[in-house]
């Protein structure tokens, strides 16, 4: 049962891959007729070779030197074209490997952020890279064993041409190997499919490594984690050599077994000379190509372990690409200009199931406003910004921009009109402009130098050696926590979004900036519609309105002076920040 899936399994990645072979259908056919070049070369010289010996016996040295030229030219001739076949396969790998990985990353980057949320990130990382290299790397390997199996074939052919005794002999032989050489592999690509399991988790903790390298230090959890880090690792490497061994088992039985085979060729050859029926000149052109059958089982075998391969690889890469983790969904209306009127109607949420985050939440935002969500932390203020922004969808309820429902709506029209601004915004490793031109890409120094002004970041760049081009580090770990969240701000700004959610955006800056950032924000006031998640209510005193939200509701709407009067909860936030 186990084979036929494998052959099913097989036959669906092949079918996947045509479209991504096609493309690259020039370079396989100049490869092939190399391969072919080759093929026949290969079944060649070992008859010269053959000859070779029998004239050094008979002493015929003038033979000799031709055959030995022969020999040459064409060893110099299958060298060149190695180099050849080398050069147009590199074009079709690359290529190949480019197109895979592309539609990877597009697939990658349109994945349910729960999809993200719940796999580690070396998941995708593995099969982005690894699994991306061995699915593009199988065509190669399967015309290269391809050429090796015809070659032997025509080896295997050569041989019941001289002596069908010998033929039968080595059929048999080589089923027996095989046979074994089946069940080795069977076993392989089960470890394997484990091994892979194994080191996505590996992956993933290597990359959180990196990514909190810095919190591990200040927490002292330097030797915990390795500790983690190190029981992953000999986990992965107990299995790697339980595999190994297994594989040893099989490759000690299968070398006896060929050691054996020889001996019994060559009683076998005597046995057929002595009685006259094989002659000595063809024991050794026959001895000469007997070598290569065991390199026929050795190509077929190793063949399949590259298929084998080639199948988990595929699988993987198709499982992200065909679409068996879950992908955003959006509508497919367009809004060319959206005005900013949001409503929530009745919306549940949560990030699990049984544990709503949203409960029954209702409120209506009109355009050009500038509205407030304020209460304890894990209220579900940042989780209205995320449904807002379709980064989830709403388990219950209807979430509502100018009038339609959020999901008719395509993801251009979502956010290619609204920015968020984080409490916790990723910086890439690129320049301040890259990360900048990330939301515009044909964004002019003039305009990028007045999103920064307006963040109050400029000052500080000019004081830069590279200024707007100076490098800032894996998740902008040259920048100070208030840097990142200007540089952030400063992005969101330059997109220029009828839209601004700014999540805790001044949180991490220091009061004087903090204030510059708000007068920003009151500049930007009736032009746009601006929503802002506070824990410092000073900061939003002067919004249009202020929602008050506690455990996913909420609890009272008004002006910052409404609320005062007619808000205990409000008015109990507040006093406790006074007080602070």
């Amino acid at each position: 049962m186990k084979e036929k899936v494998k052959v099913k399994d097989a036959y669906s990645v092949i079918k996947k891959s045509l479209p991504y072979i096609k493309k690259g259908k020039k370079y396989i056919i100049i490869y092939a007729l190399i391969l072919i070049l080759s093929i026949t070369i290969n079944v060649i010289t070992p008859l010269l070779s053959a000859k070779l010996v029998l004239n050094i016996t008979n002493g015929l040295w003038q033979k000799v030197l031709i055959v030995s030229g022969l020999i040459l030219f064409l060893e110099v001739s299958t060298n060149l074209i190695e180099f050849f076949g080398g050069l147009v396969y590199n074009k079709f790998y690359f290529s190949l490997l480019n197109d895979i990985q592309n539609d990877l990353a597009i697939e990658t980057l349109k994945l349910d952020i729960k999809e993200i949320d719940k796999h580690s990130s070396g998941l995708f990382i593995d099969r982005l890279t690894k699994d991306a290299d061995e699915l593009s790397e199988i065509f190669q390997l399967t015309m290269w064993y391809l050429s090796r199996i015809f070659t032997d074939i025509g080896v295997l052919f050569a041989i019941f041409i001289v002596s069908k005794i010998l033929f039968i002999y080595c059929i048999f032989v080589l089923f027996v190997i095989y046979w074994i050489e089946k069940i080795r592999i069977s076993a392989w690509y089960e470890g394997q499919k484990e091994t892979k399991k194994l080191e996505e988790e590996n992956s993933g903790l290597v990359s959180e490594l990196v990514r909190g390298i810095r919190d591990i230090k200040v927490l002292n959890s330097a030797n915990d984690f390795r500790e983690k880090m190190m029981d992953r690792i000999k986990k992965t490497n107990k299995l790697q050599i339980e595999i190994i061994n297994g594989q040893k088992k099989y490759s000690l039985l299968s070398g006896s077994l060929k050691d054996l085979s020889n001996f019994i060729f060559i009683i076998l050859g005597i046995i057929l000379i002595k009685t006259n029926m094989l002659s000595i000149d063809n024991m050794i052109v026959v001895y000469m190509y007997q070598s290569r059958i065991f390199e026929l089982l050795w190509s077929i075998t190793n063949f399949k372990e590259e298929i084998s391969k080639f199948i988990l690889a595929s699988i993987r890469v198709f499982e992200v690409i065909d679409g068996k983790f879950k992908k955003e969904k959006f509508g497919k209306r367009y809004l060319n200009h959206i005005e900013g009127n949001f409503e929530f109607k009745n919306v549940k949420f949560g990030y699990e199931k049984d544990r709503l985050v949203l409960k029954n939440l209702s409120f209506k935002i009109k355009a050009n406003e500038t509205v407030a969500f304020v209460g304890k932390s894990g209220g579900g203020k940042s989780t209205i910004f995320s449904l807002i922004d379709k980064l989830y969808t709403a388990d219950e309820g209807e979430i509502l921009i100018d009038g339609v429902n959020i999901n008719e709506l395509d993801k251009d029209s979502i956010r290619d009109n609204i920015s968020i601004i984080t409490q916790s915004p990723y910086i890439f490793n690129f320049t301040i402009k890259e990360n900048l031109k990330i939301t515009k890409q044909n964004a002019t120094n003039e305009e990028i130098e007045e999103a920064c002004k307006v963040a109050q970041l400029h000052d500080f760049i000019m004081t830069l050696p590279k200024k707007y081009d100076t490098k800032v580090g894996e998740g902008g770990l040259t920048l100070s926590g208030g840097q990142r969240q200007r540089l952030a701000i400063a992005r969101a700004l330059l997109k220029q979004t009828e839209i601004i959610l700014f999540d805790e955006a001044t949180s991490a800056l220091d009061n004087e900036t903090q204030k510059s950032i708000q007068i920003a924000i009151n500049n930007m006031k009736g032009v746009y519609t601006i929503l802002i998640i506070a824990h410092r209510l000073s900061t939003v005193k002067d919004c249009d309105k202020i929602y008050v939200l506690e455990d996913g509701k909420v609890v009272g709407e008004g002006t910052h002076s409404e609320l005062l009067k007619n808000n205990k909860y409000y008015k109990k936030l507040y006093k406790k920040e006074m007080e602070r």
